[in-house]
This record gives structure tokens, C-alpha cells and sequence, in this order.
């Protein structure tokens, strides 16, 4: 696949340069933000955007581009490890429920069917009240609500390579169930699960916001998008912009990587393709 054929898929197109922007912000608030994003300056307090704080200040002072900059980190950070955590034990859980079957799979997929039956915000609020507020347990809360989707799906699209015949094959001459996995199994659902992974990334940015609102997730005084709407609701009639910036943040980084995944889903995918040109 070229990268000039892909740039011809809009859903593509939009979303990778949506998630780059937000990705070379997160970078750049390592070594670069306007201000200290937590330097608080009660003289400076509910300054409207202008020249020298181009989206303006917040009720303490500080900087909302700061915050703005520094709260993509946050939410790049809990999405990779939701992430992760949720593709490492569900394609793990997936692919025992596929090899094993029987009682092993029913198991597998009752307990999947039982977590997925709760949505993720309310499934992290469940972990975090349990495991206490922060962003490490956020991160821990919305990555085991992410593993029975990647169990699902691993499942589902393992469950006819197993009858293939070169597996059979790779059977038949001594190969062993985890090299049959490694080289047969996970190649040809790769791309099905990167597909899953962004549009989870996705889910996981707007959980953490979530959560972070509620008060569970990041906690002060780190920047967090959702804590920021959170600290704006007060001030709503008299300086919105503390809320509009933050949750345009949240809505183009929800937007990027489910465009992102779709057209990934539309190339990737013979029968969904719609290639200009094509």
C-alpha cells in the first residue's frame, strides 16, 4: 500500500493529520509551552485571549494554552497504556478461547460478556472508586474495560484461520500452538486489532476526560482536558473560553483517531474500500 493511495481516502487523510497535530503538540510541551502551565498568577486571573495569552487565563492565572498543550501528554499517555493493557490480555484471553474451546472459550467469553455489558466511563468509574482517584488507576480502569473487546475480536477473526490448511499443515509437522500463533495467527489479524486500537484510543481519550472531570482521574495540579471543564463550569456565564478550548481539544483528538481507524478499516478492507480512483 502506498502512502500516496492512502492520502486519497479522505477519513484517512483527516484523521492522520488531526493525530499528528495533537501528537507534535504532546511532543512540543516537553521541551516548549508560552507559560509554566502551572505557574499560578491571581493578577492575570479570567484574562480574555489576546496578545499575551492567546486563549486567555483561568480563574488562578494560569496560562489555558499551557494547560491546553500540557493536557494532550495526559491524554495520549492513558490512551497508549489503556491501550496496551487492553490488546496485551485480550489478544492473550482471544487466543486461548480460540485454540482451547469448549469450556475454556465459554468462560472466557461469559466473563468478556459480563464487562462488556457495562460502558467504559461507568466501568472505569467502578475501578477508580474502588482503586482511588489518579491517573495511573484511570489508566488501569479504562485498559480492562479495553481487554474483553480485543478478547472478542481476536476471538472472531482466529476462530476460521485455525481450519485454514497451512495451519493444519504447520500442525501436522510438529509446529507448536504458541509458534502457530506467533506466525500464522497474529499476522493475519494484525490488522483487525490496530484497526480496534485506534478507534479504543479514541474511547480512552474521552473516558480519561470523563473521569478527570468527575474528579478520578488526573489529578490537580496536572493538566488534564476534562479537569479543565470541570475548574470552567462555574465560570461558564461569564468566561467560556476556559471551556471551549479544552473541549475542542477533546473533540478533535475523539475525531482524529475514529477517522483515523475508519479509513484504516476502508483500505485495509477489500469490501469497504472507497479509494478515489479505484
Amino acid at each position: 500500500m502506498s502512502l500516496r493511495r492512502s492520502f486519497r481516502n479522505i477519513n484517512f487523510t483527516i484523521g492522520f493529520f488531526i493525530t499528528l497535530i495533537i501528537l507534535l503538540t504532546a511532543l512540543l510541551s516537553f521541551i516548549f509551552t508560552p507559560y509554566d502551565p502551572n505557574r499560578m498568577n491571581l493578577s492575570e486571573r479570567f484574562q480574555a485571549p489576546g496578545k499575551y495569552h492567546w486563549l486567555g487565563t483561568d480563574q488562578y492565572g494560569r496560562d489555558i494554552l499551557s494547560r491546553v498543550m500540557k493536557g494532550s501528554v495526559n491524554s495520549i499517555v492513558v490512551g497508549l497504556v489503556a491501550v496496551s493493557i487492553g490488546m496485551s490480555f485480550g489478544i492473550l484471553l482471544g487466543s486461548i478461547a480460540a485454540f482451547y474451546r469448549r469450556w475454556m472459550d465459554e468462560v472466557i467469553m461469559r466473563v468478556s460478556d459480563v464487562l462488556y455489558g457495562f460502558p467504559a466511563v461507568l466501568s472505569a468509574i467502578l475501578i477508580t472508586s474502588i482503586l482511588g482517584p489518579g491517573a495511573i488507576n484511570s489508566m488501569i480502569a479504562i485498559g480492562i474495560f479495553n481487554i474483553p473487546i480485543f478478547a472478542r475480536l481476536t476471538r472472531a477473526t482466529s476462530l476460521s484461520i485455525w481450519e485454514r490448511d497451512y495451519v493444519t499443515s504447520a500442525r501436522a509437522i510438529g509446529r507448536s500452538d504458541a509458534g502457530i500463533i506467533r506466525k500464522y495467527i497474529l499476522p493475519n489479524i494484525l490488522s483487525s486489532l490496530i484497526i480496534q486500537g485506534t478507534v479504543q484510543f479514541a474511547i480512552a481519550i474521552l473516558a480519561e476526560a470523563g473521569l478527570s472531570y468527575l474528579g478520578l482521574g488526573t489529578q490537580p495540579p496536572h493538566a488534564s482536558w476534562g479537569r479543565m471543564l470541570n475548574e470552567a463550569q462555574t465560570f461558564m456565564g461569564t468566561s467560556p473560553y476556559l471551556a471551549i478550548f479544552p473541549g475542542c481539544a477533546i473533540a478533535l483528538a475523539v475525531l482524529g483517531f475514529n477517522l483515523l481507524g475508519d479509513g484504516l478499516r476502508d483500505m485495509l478492507d477489500p469490501k469497504l474500500s472507497r479509494w478515489i480512483g479505484r
